[in-house]
């Protein structure tokens, strides 16, 4: 995954620095400043790809780029000295310049459009509601699913709903390798390890009872009988966590044949 802050903080900044001009497009003079001109559609950023170029005005001046999200013209007046844009349709970021020197450009599936190092394999996604892990390819460009290995079964994942292999022929526990959540593969094992454990924490903490109640007298002579006390109500109540444990474990599903 990206280390460093500046790698999961906003490319859009609040603030614009008031010590650098705009700069006219490379062939295009700096005054007039016409209106924008809407342009067509272009494809979104892939891997390795070099921000839009820019689309200047019929008597030229003041350029445009479309946004790489919904396609809406972007005017650059005043802006040209940025890295990126923000759409005022859709509010998502445009690359107007190629990422600084060691980093790349990465758009995430929700449309977040993020930074990182050219040598980075993971990044994670900073919107609240997205959180999703990244995984990079050389060319910077997301890896898709993993191909399923034999004899494995697709599962869906109990806590993002994404869908990975697991390889084990028994109900067991397993790690999404997308939001590295453990969660178990059919409810019938986690149901059955929850049983496990409340009945054993149970019949810990009730011998404990007893023989706190059968020995009390005699612990009074033998203070190591304190031990064997303490020692059962803790196991007990350890198995009973455990047991909760597996009780609210989410259930991940084997995926059925469409």
């Amino acid at each position: 995954m990206a280390d460093g802050e500046e790698e999961r903080s906003p490319l859009l900044g609040g603030e614009k620095s008031p010590e650098q001009a705009p700069l006219s497009p490379p062939g295009y003079p700096s005054s007039g400043i016409p209106s924008a001109v809407p342009v067509g559609p272009v494809p979104p950023i892939l891997p390795d790809e070099q921000p839009p170029p820019y689309t200047p005005t019929a008597d030229g001046g003041i350029p445009t780029i479309n946004c790489r999200v919904c396609q809406a013209p972007v005017s650059l007046e005043g802006k040209l000295h940025q890295h990126v844009v923000k759409c005022t349709s859709c509010n998502e970021a445009t690359p107007i310049k190629t990422a600084p020197p060691g980093k790349k450009y990465v758009r995430c599936p929700c449309n977040c459009l993020l930074i990182c190092k050219n040598t980075s394999r993971k990044i994670a996604c900073p919107r609240p509601n997205c959180k999703r892990i990244i995984s990079l390819d050389g060319g910077g460009g997301a890896i898709p699913p993993p191909i399923p290995a034999s004899g494995g079964t697709r599962v869906i994942c109990g806590h993002c709903s994404m869908t990975f292999m697991f390889t084990s022929t028994t109900n067991a526990l397993s790690r999404c390798p997308h939001c590295r959540k453990v969660s178990s593969v059919g409810s019938s094992y986690a149901r059955r390890k929850c049983t496990i454990c409340v009945v054993l924490g149970m019949i810990f903490i009730l011998a404990g009872i007893g023989v706190t109640v059968g020995t009390y007298e005699l612990a009074r002579q033998q203070g190591g009988i304190y031990f064997a006390w303490v020692g059962a109500f803790i196991i007990g109540i350890l198995f009973l966590i455990r047991g909760c444990y597996y009780g609210t474990l989410k259930v991940s599903y084997i995926q059925t044949s469409p």
